[in-house]
């Protein structure tokens, strides 16, 4: 942590020794503990199976000079943007929304409307990779890996919604729900926490181990080429570039109000933007480091196979980690302990982002209703765990999860970091008191050229919802039926437009008190919010929750 903060005056956001007010938060136990939480929400499944193909499919090589753009010029910014909100106006995202307008809490429920149903599917995958797990143990899917996946595993019928449960898929979709409840139900010290410091260096260990292995495979030098090997052509096409931003944009966990959330528990002094740029890099490092294990997994096939690397498909998303590993994993010499390695990491990575998304709907439920740690757990766990069950443990959960995932990372990321930008720098008009804050306490400082470029952003992502709005609405999307794409897709993007309307309808049961971020305003060197002078006048002279009206 840092020292570097203004001494504090008497007044909004003090005590009496001139430190930070009390804050009744629950906390992280220290700076370490939030780095391997926020890395932990981070690097997930997205990090294993979308990172390598996007690269591959963009250019190869050259594909990581737009990446390395876009994380300097929108990762880290908004990284830095949620990581302020939540520290200054300590709340889960409708609250912190709450403070900086009272207008904008629809903004934060939007996030946690989007981190449910992301919660909901994200499950499914977690309980295939532990079923895979045990199944690597004696190859039970080395004849067809195809075959099994879709048949014998996920037994898919038609695009429809069924009721046929299958038991391969309900028993440790239950068991990981089982796990995350129990995890959430422990608080953020004791559970959150705990699961992060533990799952991410074991999840780093295990994967580098992985990696290692698969560099002695034969033909993993030509998988490599492949994923490296620079088109320097591709930096001429728009997509590549949107491409890049998209997966900086995803594999950060950017615009869920996870990071928002996980900031609230900072304490007051502490550096926020440094230990931001450490989850930023920390995230990139691993995305590398699953591309490289990937594909020189995928060079060992295609020399197997007799084949080009370029021939090979199913090379990105589930086909790769379900279908196309699982084909590596037959062939391979010591092929068990390589599939539970695989399978195991995709398990931990998986769980401790879906532990994030679940925190920050439980969060806001907390803060909005005064409920417990352990009530917020039980009250979003157990409906949760029956909705995936019912959705994503019968014969057509695969269509189910495709599509839910297809609208809510295209559309309700996007749209819900427009609104957060909108929301906290063009309507509270709040940018120069977040970049003074950032900059007030911490090492790294942050100003006017944060704010332009996070604005500049914003007019990117605008493009990119756009276009994919009218992408799904004129061309539908994987061939499903349109009263598929009506009902579950736009469906799902309904359900979290209504959820960010209508839940600030409701009231605030407990009684947050007076809010005085910290540093004041007037520490920060900026003028009162223009009800705070008229309270001043009036002779009261206090601060009132929920910021500018």
């Amino acid at each position: 942590m840092t020292d570097a903060t203004p001494a504090s005056a008497p007044g909004a956001g003090s005590s009496a020794d001139g430190g930070p007010a009390k804050d009744k938060r629950e906390h992280w136990s220290g700076q370490t503990a939030f780095i391997l939480a926020a890395i932990g929400s981070a690097v997930g499944l997205g990090n294993i199976w979308r990172f390598p193909g996007e690269a591959y499919d963009h250019g190869g090589g050259a594909f990581m000079i737009p990446y390395l753009v876009a994380l300097v010029t929108a990762g880290i910014p908004i990284l830095l943007l949620e990581h302020g909100i939540g520290h200054r106006f300590r709340g889960s995202a409708p609250l912190s929304f709450r403070r900086i307008s009272h207008r904008a809490e629809g903004v934060g429920w939007w996030h946690v409307a989007i981190c449910f149903v992301i919660g909901l599917y994200y499950t499914a995958i977690i309980a295939w990779a532990l079923s895979y797990f045990v199944f690597s143990f004696d190859l039970s899917y080395a004849d067809d890996p195809a075959g099994f996946f879709q048949g014998d595993f996920l037994q898919v019928a038609e695009p429809g919604f069924s009721l046929d449960f299958v038991p391969g898929v309900l028993i440790p979709l239950a068991a990981i729900w089982v796990v995350t409840i129990v995890v959430l139900w422990l608080g953020v010290a004791n559970g959150v926490e705990r699961l992060n410091v533990v799952g991410i260096p074991l999840l780093v260990v295990t994967f580098t181990v992985l990696v290692v292995r698969a560099l002695f495979l034969e033909g993993a030098a030509d998988g490599l080429d492949a994923l490296f090997t620079p088109d320097f052509a591709a930096l001429s096409d728009p997509d590549v570039w949107v491409a890049a931003y998209g997966q900086i944009f995803f594999s950060l966990s950017l615009a869920y109000g996870v990071m928002i959330t996980y900031a609230s528990y900072r304490r007051r002094r502490s550096n926020v933007t440094s230990p931001g740029l450490v989850v930023a890099f920390g995230n990139s490092s691993f995305e590398l480091l699953a591309g490289i294990g990937v594909f020189a997994t995928i060079g060992f096939l295609a020399s197997q196979q007799g084949v080009a690397v370029d021939d090979l498909e199913g090379l990105t998303g589930i086909t790769l980690s379900f279908v196309t590993f699982p084909t590596v994993i037959a062939q391979m010499p010591g092929g068990e302990l390589f599939g539970a390695l695989f399978f195991g990491s995709l398990v931990v990575a998986g769980l401790t982002s879906l532990v994030s998304v679940l925190q920050t709907v439980s969060s806001a439920l907390q803060d909005k209703f005064g409920w417990s740690p352990r009530r917020g757990a039980l009250t979003v766990g157990i409906p949760s765990a029956l909705i995936s069950i019912v959705g994503f443990g019968t014969t057509t959960g695969l269509y189910l999860l495709d599509v839910m995932d297809q609208w809510s990372n295209q559309l309700g990321i996007v749209a819900g970091a427009i609104l957060m930008i909108g929301a906290a720098l063009w309507v509270a008009r709040r940018g120069p008191e977040l970049s003074r804050h950032l900059s007030a306490v911490s090492t790294f400082a942050v100003g006017r050229t944060w704010r332009i470029v996070i604005n500049l952003v914003a007019v990117l992502l605008l493009y990119m919802f756009v276009d994919k709005f009218v992408t799904l609405l004129t061309d539908g999307y994987g061939g499903l039926p349109t009263w598929y794409l009506a009902a579950f897709g736009w469906g799902t993007l309904g359900f979290i437009a209504v959820v960010a309307l209508a839940m600030p309808a409701f009231r605030w049961a407990k009684d947050h008190g007076e809010f005085h971020p910290w540093p004041s305003r007037a520490q920060l060197d900026l003028p009162p919010e223009p009800w705070q002078a008229a309270d001043a006048v009036g002779g009261r002279g206090t601060t009132r929750e929920g910021g500018a009206a």
